[in-house]
């Protein structure tokens, strides 16, 4: 980066694998970042240990396990109401939002308020509360997402208008189920959903990626953050997981971001715009044309209805994507905790969607609160189900 002052970053969700491939960027440029502060929900063996690594002025614990959340040399907050403090922070230029969870929700909306450089990868914080998070971005740019699909698309946008754009997709890797017959579907376990073939994530990312849950979420969030109808947002499998993300134009060209699957990779993007970092110098890997393989199939919606499911939730809008988010959250519980089926995940969160006569939420605190609908509505139907499989 050019020698402009140090930007400095606050990280909510420090303790996960996004807040981590922040950090480790951060780490490898010091000269550009200055980390000053670190927020996580409850890991405080971690956040203490991180904090001796980039030696930030804040910690924070939303949820803290003890009492006492107190150490020598750092200003120790807790609770949801200090990521606004984290937020609103004069000495802080940037904000990385990595937690999961609508509980960062309204420290997004004081950052944006508060004119700082966003970094997104926090899906609920847009499929829940778009319409009360979009309209806040001041400036182009300044809402920068971070997940490897969205950050692929905004990157081939940078110099294009809306208007030009015929349609996008998103890719999936199609995860350890990819090539199931629905035979094969029906005897999966939990361990052998949550053995990914290219990310390492958390259990219920890992859950979703399989059930492609989470690529129909992530449509739901693309119509949000590019401002596109349904019809212009896609999605393909692309076992190789090379190609993040392609936007085909109203001529006929189209482009393609394509990467290792590195979640360094978004987060350095998102966080030096409108600059690259000389990644490769510092010793990240890159495909070489050699070795590019851009294999795409279409998602067959009978063997992953989760995919279909989300993607019209998103297209009928209102109350549905939150009951949609809360309805989920129950039902991959509960398939980790062997009380439903794998191919139960799917039924589970289409009868809490028709069983939901909900009005469209006016406001966010509606919207939230219509995820813990959506979670105990799902939750019943798991409890009941059980008694048949």
């Amino acid at each position: 980066m050019s020698s402009s002052p140090k930007i400095r970053i606050a990280v909510i969700g420090a303790t996960g694998s996004v807040g981590g491939a922040v950090l480790d960027i951060c780490k490898r440029f010091p000269e550009s970042f200055d980390v000053v502060a670190l927020a996580a929900q409850s890991n405080q063996d971690k956040l203490f240990s991180l904090a001796s690594v980039h030696n930030p002025k804040k910690l924070c614990l939303t949820k803290p396990i003890s009492g006492k959340f107190k150490t020598e040399g750092y200003d120790c907050l807790t609770g949801t109401d200090a990521l606004c403090e984290i937020a609103s922070d004069p000495d802080v230029d940037h904000v990385v939002f990595a937690s999961s969870g609508v509980s960062a929700i309204k420290a997004l909306q004081t950052a944006l308020k508060e004119d700082k450089d966003v970094s997104l990868a926090n899906k609920e914080s847009i499929v829940v509360a778009g319409p009360w998070v979009m309209p806040l971005v001041k400036r182009k740019d300044q809402l920068r997402p971070v997940d490897s699909e969205h950050s692929a698309i905004w990157q081939c946008l940078r110099e294009d208008h809306k208007r030009e754009i015929a349609k996008i997709w998103l890719t999936a890797s199609g995860g350890p189920f990819r090539d199931h017959t629905a035979e094969m579907l029906e005897k999966v376990t939990p361990e052998e959903t949550l053995s990914h073939p290219v990310w390492k994530m958390g259990a219920k990312i890992t859950v979703d990626s399989a059930t492609l849950m989470n690529k129909g979420i992530e449509c739901i969030e693309a119509m949000q953050l590019f401002g596109l109808p349904a019809d212009k947002v896609g999605a393909l499998i692309h076992p190789k997981s090379q190609v993040h993300g392609a936007v085909l134009f109203i001529d006929g060209t189209m482009k393609m971001l394509v990467s290792q699957p590195d979640m360094r990779l978004p987060a350095a993007a998102a966080l030096a715009w409108p600059e690259r970092l000389d990644l490769v110098a510092s010793g990240l890997d890159f495909i070489r044309p050699e070795e590019w393989d851009l294999h795409f199939r279409e998602i067959d919606g009978s063997l992953f209805p989760c995919f279909s499911i989300a993607f019209k939730a998103g297209q009928m809008g209102g109350a549905y994507p939150p009951l949609l988010v809360g309805a989920d959250e129950a039902a991959v519980q509960s398939f980790l905790e062997g009380m439903i089926p794998f191919t139960s995940i799917s039924k589970v969160i289409e009868e809490t969607l028709a069983k939901s006569a909900s009005a469209s939420p006016e406001t966010l605190d509606e919207a939230i609160e219509l995820v813990s609908t959506g979670e105990s509505i799902a939750r019943e139907l798991c409890k009941k189900w059980r008694h048949y499989f």
